[in-house]
Protein backbone atom coordinates (compact mmCIF):
# COMPACT_ATOMS: atom_id res chain seq x y z
CA UNK A 1 0.00 0.00 0.00
CA UNK A 2 1.64 3.94 -1.23
CA UNK A 3 1.28 5.42 1.66
CA UNK A 4 1.64 9.44 2.34
CA UNK A 5 2.55 10.76 5.88
CA UNK A 6 3.60 13.93 5.94
CA UNK A 7 6.66 13.76 8.03
CA UNK A 8 8.06 10.32 6.24
CA UNK A 9 7.54 12.57 3.11
CA UNK A 10 9.22 16.10 4.19
CA UNK A 11 12.84 13.64 5.82
CA UNK A 12 12.55 11.81 2.44
CA UNK A 13 12.82 14.34 0.58
CA UNK A 14 15.57 15.97 2.47
CA UNK A 15 17.52 12.55 3.23
CA UNK A 16 17.85 12.07 -0.83
CA UNK A 17 17.51 15.23 -2.05
CA UNK A 18 14.65 14.47 -4.81
CA UNK A 19 11.35 14.02 -4.69
CA UNK A 20 10.54 11.42 -6.92
CA UNK A 21 10.72 8.20 -4.62
CA UNK A 22 7.50 5.63 -3.19
CA UNK A 23 6.75 4.64 0.17
CA UNK A 24 5.13 1.47 0.60
CA UNK A 25 4.21 0.34 4.35
CA UNK A 26 6.13 -3.21 5.50
CA UNK A 27 3.75 -6.12 6.91
CA UNK A 28 4.28 -5.86 10.90
CA UNK A 29 5.03 -8.80 12.94
CA UNK A 30 4.92 -8.26 16.57
CA UNK A 31 6.84 -5.08 16.68
CA UNK A 32 5.07 -1.49 17.50
CA UNK A 33 7.43 0.26 14.89
CA UNK A 34 6.46 0.45 11.85
CA UNK A 35 8.58 -0.28 8.33
CA UNK A 36 8.46 1.28 5.02
CA UNK A 37 9.85 0.47 2.07
CA UNK A 38 11.14 3.74 -0.42
CA UNK A 39 11.92 3.15 -3.65
CA UNK A 40 14.05 5.46 -5.37
CA UNK A 41 16.70 5.69 -8.82
CA UNK A 42 15.85 1.59 -9.18
CA UNK A 43 16.89 0.59 -5.85
CA UNK A 44 15.38 0.72 -2.37
CA UNK A 45 15.90 1.21 1.06
CA UNK A 46 14.06 0.59 4.45
CA UNK A 47 12.38 3.28 6.81
CA UNK A 48 11.83 2.57 10.38
CA UNK A 49 9.47 4.76 12.49
CA UNK A 50 8.95 5.15 16.20
CA UNK A 51 8.98 7.57 18.99
CA UNK A 52 11.60 9.88 19.26
CA UNK A 53 14.79 9.51 20.68
CA UNK A 54 17.88 10.13 21.72
CA UNK A 55 20.78 9.18 19.28
CA UNK A 56 23.38 7.94 21.84
CA UNK A 57 20.40 6.51 24.19
CA UNK A 58 18.62 4.76 22.01
CA UNK A 59 19.18 0.96 21.77
CA UNK A 60 18.58 0.32 18.24
CA UNK A 61 21.11 3.15 17.04
CA UNK A 62 23.66 1.78 20.38
CA UNK A 63 23.49 -2.11 19.92
CA UNK A 64 23.27 -1.93 15.86
CA UNK A 65 26.94 0.09 16.21
CA UNK A 66 28.58 -1.72 18.67
CA UNK A 67 27.33 -5.08 16.62
CA UNK A 68 28.93 -3.53 13.28
CA UNK A 69 32.03 -2.75 15.30
CA UNK A 70 32.26 -6.63 16.28
CA UNK A 71 31.89 -7.31 12.73
CA UNK A 72 28.20 -8.33 12.71
CA UNK A 73 26.41 -8.16 9.49
CA UNK A 74 23.70 -5.45 10.06
CA UNK A 75 21.82 -2.48 8.10
CA UNK A 76 23.94 -0.14 6.94
CA UNK A 77 21.97 3.76 8.73
CA UNK A 78 21.78 5.79 5.61
CA UNK A 79 20.27 8.42 7.64
CA UNK A 80 18.05 9.79 11.02
CA UNK A 81 15.73 11.90 12.46
CA UNK A 82 15.60 11.70 15.91
CA UNK A 83 13.16 14.21 16.72
CA UNK A 84 11.09 12.73 14.22
CA UNK A 85 11.90 9.11 15.03
CA UNK A 86 12.92 7.89 11.47
CA UNK A 87 15.99 5.56 10.44
CA UNK A 88 16.85 5.29 7.12
CA UNK A 89 18.17 1.82 6.71
CA UNK A 90 19.85 -0.52 4.18
CA UNK A 91 17.23 -2.82 2.32
CA UNK A 92 17.70 -6.11 3.34
CA UNK A 93 15.46 -8.02 1.05
CA UNK A 94 12.78 -10.77 2.22
CA UNK A 95 14.58 -13.47 2.39
CA UNK A 96 14.66 -15.07 6.10
CA UNK A 97 16.39 -17.49 7.14
CA UNK A 98 12.68 -19.04 7.90
CA UNK A 99 11.42 -18.96 4.13
CA UNK A 100 15.01 -20.24 3.39
CA UNK A 101 14.69 -23.66 5.52
CA UNK A 102 11.30 -23.91 4.43
CA UNK A 103 11.98 -23.78 0.64
CA UNK A 104 14.86 -26.96 1.33
CA UNK A 105 12.90 -29.92 0.75
CA UNK A 106 14.72 -31.89 3.13
CA UNK A 107 15.50 -29.54 6.29
CA UNK A 108 19.25 -30.53 6.50
CA UNK A 109 20.10 -28.57 3.39
CA UNK A 110 19.52 -25.03 4.80
CA UNK A 111 22.65 -26.13 7.29
CA UNK A 112 25.04 -24.05 5.44
CA UNK A 113 22.77 -21.11 5.89
CA UNK A 114 22.39 -22.17 9.68
CA UNK A 115 26.55 -22.14 9.63
CA UNK A 116 26.12 -18.42 8.58
CA UNK A 117 24.00 -17.68 11.87
CA UNK A 118 26.16 -19.36 14.32
CA UNK A 119 29.24 -17.31 12.85
CA UNK A 120 26.98 -14.24 13.20
CA UNK A 121 26.16 -15.36 16.96
CA UNK A 122 30.05 -16.19 17.83
CA UNK A 123 30.66 -12.62 17.00
CA UNK A 124 27.68 -11.56 19.07
CA UNK A 125 28.50 -13.74 22.22
CA UNK A 126 32.11 -13.35 22.01
CA UNK A 127 33.55 -10.36 19.74
CA UNK A 128 31.27 -7.91 20.92
CA UNK A 129 31.20 -8.72 24.58
CA UNK A 130 34.85 -8.37 24.44
CA UNK A 131 34.17 -4.84 22.76
CA UNK A 132 34.93 -2.41 26.15
CA UNK A 133 32.95 0.96 24.64
CA UNK A 134 29.36 2.12 25.84
CA UNK A 135 26.50 -0.05 24.32
CA UNK A 136 22.78 -0.53 26.13
CA UNK A 137 23.77 -4.03 25.53
CA UNK A 138 26.07 -3.68 28.97
CA UNK A 139 23.56 -1.81 30.89
CA UNK A 140 20.76 -4.39 31.38
CA UNK A 141 20.97 -8.20 31.51
CA UNK A 142 18.66 -11.33 32.10
CA UNK A 143 18.65 -11.74 36.06
CA UNK A 144 16.27 -13.83 38.11
CA UNK A 145 13.72 -11.18 38.21
CA UNK A 146 13.37 -11.39 34.77
CA UNK A 147 13.38 -14.82 33.67
CA UNK A 148 11.01 -14.78 36.05
CA UNK A 149 8.76 -12.18 35.01
CA UNK A 150 9.25 -14.09 31.30
CA UNK A 151 7.76 -17.71 32.59
CA UNK A 152 4.88 -15.80 34.20
CA UNK A 153 4.39 -14.06 31.36
CA UNK A 154 3.56 -17.62 30.12
CA UNK A 155 1.32 -18.44 33.02
CA UNK A 156 -0.84 -15.22 33.07
CA UNK A 157 -1.71 -15.33 29.26
CA UNK A 158 -1.83 -18.83 27.99
CA UNK A 159 -2.73 -21.03 31.10
CA UNK A 160 -4.75 -18.17 33.05
CA UNK A 161 -5.62 -16.04 30.07
CA UNK A 162 -6.49 -17.95 26.50
CA UNK A 163 -7.05 -21.27 28.83
CA UNK A 164 -9.10 -19.69 31.79
CA UNK A 165 -7.28 -22.62 33.59
CA UNK A 166 -8.04 -22.01 37.72
CA UNK A 167 -4.72 -22.75 39.06
CA UNK A 168 -4.90 -23.62 43.14
CA UNK A 169 -3.30 -21.15 45.59
CA UNK A 170 -1.09 -24.54 46.71
CA UNK A 171 0.18 -25.17 43.31
CA UNK A 172 0.60 -21.92 42.36
CA UNK A 173 3.09 -21.34 45.12
CA UNK A 174 4.55 -24.36 44.17
CA UNK A 175 4.92 -23.22 40.32
CA UNK A 176 6.34 -19.94 41.54
CA UNK A 177 8.87 -22.06 43.69
CA UNK A 178 10.25 -23.59 40.75
CA UNK A 179 10.07 -20.88 38.29
CA UNK A 180 12.83 -19.14 40.80
CA UNK A 181 14.81 -22.04 41.20
CA UNK A 182 14.93 -22.34 37.09
CA UNK A 183 15.15 -18.50 36.83
CA UNK A 184 18.30 -18.76 39.89
CA UNK A 185 20.16 -21.26 38.00
CA UNK A 186 20.04 -19.70 34.63
CA UNK A 187 21.14 -16.18 36.32
CA UNK A 188 24.60 -17.59 37.81
CA UNK A 189 25.75 -18.54 34.32
CA UNK A 190 28.43 -16.47 32.86
CA UNK A 191 26.98 -13.58 30.77
CA UNK A 192 27.80 -12.72 27.19
CA UNK A 193 26.02 -9.87 24.71
CA UNK A 194 23.12 -12.07 24.22
CA UNK A 195 20.58 -10.79 20.98
CA UNK A 196 17.31 -12.23 22.83
CA UNK A 197 15.10 -13.22 19.81
CA UNK A 198 17.83 -14.68 17.62
CA UNK A 199 14.95 -17.13 15.47
CA UNK A 200 14.96 -17.36 12.06
CA UNK A 201 12.65 -14.15 11.57
CA UNK A 202 15.21 -12.07 12.61
CA UNK A 203 17.99 -13.14 10.21
CA UNK A 204 17.80 -12.04 6.80
CA UNK A 205 19.97 -13.43 4.07
CA UNK A 206 21.05 -10.94 1.37
CA UNK A 207 24.22 -11.80 -1.48
CA UNK A 208 24.88 -15.26 0.12
CA UNK A 209 25.66 -13.28 3.77
CA UNK A 210 23.62 -13.43 7.05
CA UNK A 211 22.36 -10.15 8.46
CA UNK A 212 20.80 -9.77 11.86
CA UNK A 213 18.02 -7.54 12.96
CA UNK A 214 15.69 -7.05 15.75
CA UNK A 215 18.48 -6.68 17.69
CA UNK A 216 17.44 -3.55 19.86
CA UNK A 217 16.68 -5.56 23.17
CA UNK A 218 19.97 -6.96 23.30
CA UNK A 219 21.36 -7.37 27.09
CA UNK A 220 23.52 -9.72 29.19
CA UNK A 221 22.83 -13.21 29.46
CA UNK A 222 23.86 -16.97 29.36
CA UNK A 223 24.77 -18.17 25.94
CA UNK A 224 22.46 -20.71 25.82
CA UNK A 225 19.30 -18.29 25.36
CA UNK A 226 20.53 -17.44 21.88
CA UNK A 227 20.68 -21.03 20.89
CA UNK A 228 17.26 -22.37 22.09
CA UNK A 229 16.23 -19.26 20.20
CA UNK A 230 17.81 -20.05 17.31
CA UNK A 231 17.58 -24.14 17.69
CA UNK A 232 14.16 -24.37 18.98
CA UNK A 233 13.02 -21.78 17.07
CA UNK A 234 8.98 -21.90 17.08
CA UNK A 235 8.75 -20.64 13.47
CA UNK A 236 10.90 -23.66 12.03
CA UNK A 237 10.76 -27.90 12.53
CA UNK A 238 14.22 -28.36 13.62
CA UNK A 239 14.95 -32.08 14.97
CA UNK A 240 16.78 -32.98 17.80
CA UNK A 241 19.83 -34.26 15.43
CA UNK A 242 19.61 -31.71 13.52
CA UNK A 243 20.07 -29.15 16.61
CA UNK A 244 22.87 -31.15 17.75
CA UNK A 245 24.43 -30.55 14.45
CA UNK A 246 23.98 -27.09 14.95
CA UNK A 247 25.10 -26.76 18.36
CA UNK A 248 28.39 -28.48 17.09
CA UNK A 249 29.15 -26.00 14.94
CA UNK A 250 28.76 -23.49 17.45
CA UNK A 251 31.27 -25.25 19.84
CA UNK A 252 33.57 -25.44 17.25
CA UNK A 253 33.40 -21.88 16.38
CA UNK A 254 33.64 -21.15 20.23
CA UNK A 255 37.23 -22.58 19.99
CA UNK A 256 38.69 -19.95 18.02
CA UNK A 257 37.89 -17.53 20.70
CA UNK A 258 39.52 -20.24 23.47
CA UNK A 259 36.23 -21.18 24.59
CA UNK A 260 35.42 -24.89 25.75
CA UNK A 261 32.45 -26.10 27.45
CA UNK A 262 31.92 -29.13 29.89
CA UNK A 263 29.32 -30.84 27.79
CA UNK A 264 27.17 -32.19 30.55
CA UNK A 265 26.75 -28.91 32.06
CA UNK A 266 26.21 -26.93 29.02
CA UNK A 267 23.26 -29.44 28.08
CA UNK A 268 21.79 -29.17 31.43
CA UNK A 269 21.53 -25.43 30.93
CA UNK A 270 20.47 -25.51 27.63
CA UNK A 271 17.16 -27.67 28.77
CA UNK A 272 16.45 -25.60 31.13
CA UNK A 273 16.94 -22.69 28.91
CA UNK A 274 14.84 -24.31 26.90
CA UNK A 275 11.87 -24.48 29.32
CA UNK A 276 12.50 -21.23 30.37
CA UNK A 277 13.13 -19.58 26.49
CA UNK A 278 10.10 -21.70 25.17
CA UNK A 279 7.41 -21.20 27.81
CA UNK A 280 7.92 -17.74 27.56
CA UNK A 281 7.43 -17.92 23.67
CA UNK A 282 3.95 -19.13 24.74
CA UNK A 283 3.42 -16.02 26.74
CA UNK A 284 3.77 -13.90 23.72
CA UNK A 285 2.19 -15.70 21.31
CA UNK A 286 -0.51 -15.77 23.84
CA UNK A 287 -0.81 -12.35 25.18
CA UNK A 288 -1.29 -11.50 20.77
CA UNK A 289 -4.78 -12.97 21.22
CA UNK A 290 -5.54 -12.31 24.73
CA UNK A 291 -4.51 -9.07 24.66
CA UNK A 292 -4.80 -7.70 21.08
CA UNK A 293 -7.01 -10.43 19.55
CA UNK A 294 -4.56 -11.78 17.18
CA UNK A 295 -4.76 -14.80 15.77
CA UNK A 296 -1.96 -15.19 13.44
CA UNK A 297 0.85 -16.70 15.96
CA UNK A 298 -2.18 -18.97 17.69
CA UNK A 299 -0.56 -21.76 15.16
CA UNK A 300 2.62 -21.99 16.85
CA UNK A 301 1.65 -22.84 20.73
CA UNK A 302 0.59 -26.30 20.73
CA UNK A 303 4.46 -27.20 18.82
CA UNK A 304 6.16 -24.86 21.21
CA UNK A 305 4.40 -26.29 23.80
CA UNK A 306 5.65 -29.64 22.70
CA UNK A 307 9.19 -28.29 23.25
CA UNK A 308 8.50 -27.41 26.94
CA UNK A 309 7.27 -30.84 27.94
CA UNK A 310 10.10 -32.53 26.57
CA UNK A 311 12.48 -30.66 28.24
CA UNK A 312 10.56 -31.01 30.98
CA UNK A 313 11.03 -34.88 31.25
CA UNK A 314 14.27 -34.34 31.89
CA UNK A 315 13.49 -32.81 35.08
CA UNK A 316 11.41 -34.76 37.31
CA UNK A 317 11.60 -32.10 40.39
CA UNK A 318 9.06 -29.77 38.09
CA UNK A 319 6.18 -32.73 37.72
CA UNK A 320 3.93 -29.81 39.31
CA UNK A 321 4.83 -27.66 35.93
CA UNK A 322 4.15 -30.50 33.62
CA UNK A 323 1.32 -31.36 35.63
CA UNK A 324 0.00 -27.58 34.96
CA UNK A 325 0.52 -27.81 31.50
CA UNK A 326 -1.35 -31.28 30.84
CA UNK A 327 -4.60 -30.76 33.62
CA UNK A 328 -5.22 -27.18 31.75
CA UNK A 329 -5.42 -28.60 28.19
CA UNK A 330 -2.53 -26.47 27.15
CA UNK A 331 -1.15 -29.71 25.03
CA UNK A 332 -4.71 -30.56 23.47
CA UNK A 333 -6.71 -27.59 22.54
CA UNK A 334 -7.37 -26.52 18.98
CA UNK A 335 -5.81 -22.68 18.92
CA UNK A 336 -6.27 -22.00 15.64
CA UNK A 337 -10.30 -22.90 15.95
CA UNK A 338 -9.92 -19.76 19.09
Amino acid sequence: MLIKDESVQLFLQNSLKKSDFKVFQLAGDASTRKYYRVAVDNQSLVLMKWDPFQPEKYPFISVLNHFADAGVHVPKIIDMSASDGLVLLEDLGDLTLERKFWEQRESETSFEYYKLAIDEIIKIHYSASALKKPCTAFDIEFNTEKFVWELNYGKDNLIKGVLGFDITPKVDSEIEGLFNKISETLHKEPKYISHRDYHSRNLMIKFDKMFVIDFQDARMGPVQYDLVSLIKDSYVDITDEYGQKILNYYFERAKEYKKTFDLAHFNYIYELQSIQRCFKACGSFASFFHQRDDRRYLKYLTPTLKRVVKSLAGFPEFKTFTNVLVDSGALEKSYETL
